[in-house]
């Protein structure tokens, strides 16, 4: 059971971070004239959307799974900022998008579990 709980808990973690891409994506096609506009990120946004409410609906997540995909969400959101930015400098800087995304990252590694200190042998 914890091994289909782990899986459904990435699921919604990986829709989480498509949901903040693809509503990025949505954004600049609509506000940024040099980015080309595309039906793609609306329909992956819908998609993502309704995963996501799906999962929900069939298992309600903790606080803590929650505030993780929260995170995953603004990862997401940001990273692709970071990303357009990169690819148009003219829109500005990028620094804060990619300190954002990593700081973000950082602390999902650490509440996953992902940064835990192993525990050392001891020498006999």
């Amino acid at each position: 059971m914890t091994n289909e709980n782990s899986r459904n808990e990435r699921k919604t973690l990986v829709l989480s971070v498509i949901t903040g891409l693809s509503l990025n994506a949505v954004w600049v096609g609509f506000t940024v004239t040099e980015v080309a506009f595309s039906i793609f990120p609306i329909i992956a946004l819908v998609l993502a959307a309704q995963g996501l409410y799906q999962e929900y609906l069939r298992q309600p997540e903790s606080e803590d799974a929650s505030l993780i995909a929260v995170a995953c969400f603004f990862v997401g959101l940001f990273g692709h900022s970071a990303f357009v930015k990169a690819q148009y400098p003219a829109m500005g800087g990028n620094f804060f998008s990619i300190l954002v995304s990593l700081s973000l990252l950082l602390w999902i590694a650490v509440k996953m579990g992902f940064l835990k200190k192993k525990d050392e042998p001891v020498d006999a």
